[in-house]
């Protein structure tokens, strides 16, 4: 190939690349507050429709005041999900303060078990029908190299299951990738409120947790921060996604 030849070329693939460019900022224009809304809304009931079930396997690690190196308890429980019966818990090790996985870690997998439920979880759903969304300026924001839509969520209504903060969903199917914010309705007058954050990822096509932690005061444990891992994912599916 000649030198003109392969300033040619070059000129060509810039062409294409500048193209390709505009073509995904003004797709990104046009994502207005409603369409993002309406594809969350969907993307959420996708998941809810296709997914009859999963198990996976769930750390968890409890901190005390601002030490978030040596755990003063953890436990790993087998979680089983089903649509029809909601979640079960196996538990697989666990050590560290006998008080504080009772009390802690067992008040956190119980509330997991009801607010899973028929009929209570929809309660919980990030949803338009839970929560006031809203396109913050600028609107975009990379997240572990998935190009999000970037939110505010005001619960419409008070609830220690529903956040107000941020909400970071895939601009491509609106499924969520990260969320943080603070618990809306303190757990208990025992209890301040409750900073939040979770990640996620797809697994078999739909949005599935992969790392949570939980930051609160607490007049019996002071500070306190549990993390969450999730792994091992094995998902029924009703359909192809």
């Amino acid at each position: 190939m000649s030198l003109k030849q392969s300033f040619a070329a070059l000129r060509v693939a810039i062409t294409i690349l500048t193209l390709c460019v505009a073509g995904s900022s003004i797709t990104a224009q046009r994502l207005d507050e409603a369409t993002v809304i309406k594809g969350v809304d969907a993307a959420v009931k996708a998941r809810l429709d296709n997914v009859l079930g999963y198990t996976v396997s769930e750390h968890y690690a409890v901190y005390r005041s601002s030490d978030e190196t040596h755990p003063a308890a953890e436990m790993t429980v087998k979680t089983a999900y089903r649509e029809e019966t909601g979640k079960t818990y196996t538990p697989i090790s666990q050590s560290g303060s006998a008080l504080i996985r009772s009390q802690v870690l067992g008040a956190i997998l119980e509330n997991e078990r009801v607010l899973n439920l028929p009929g209570n979880r929809e309660a919980a759903w990030i949803t338009s029908a839970n929560y006031h969304m809203h396109l913050q300026p600028g609107g975009h924001q990379l997240i572990d190299g998935r190009d999000c839509v970037v939110l505010t969520l005001v619960p419409k209504h008070s609830s220690p299951h529903l956040f107000s903060g941020t909400l970071w969903v895939d601009s491509k199917d609106f499924s969520i990738v990260q969320l943080q914010g603070v618990t809306s309705k303190n757990p208990s007058f025992l209890t301040g409120p409750t900073h939040v954050m979770r990640q996620y990822a797809p697994v078999t096509g739909y949005a599935q947790a992969t790392h949570a932690r939980a930051e609160s005061d607490s007049i019996l444990f002071g500070k306190t921060i549990v993390k969450i891992d999730y792994s091992d994912y094995q998902v029924q599916l009703r359909s192809a996604p």
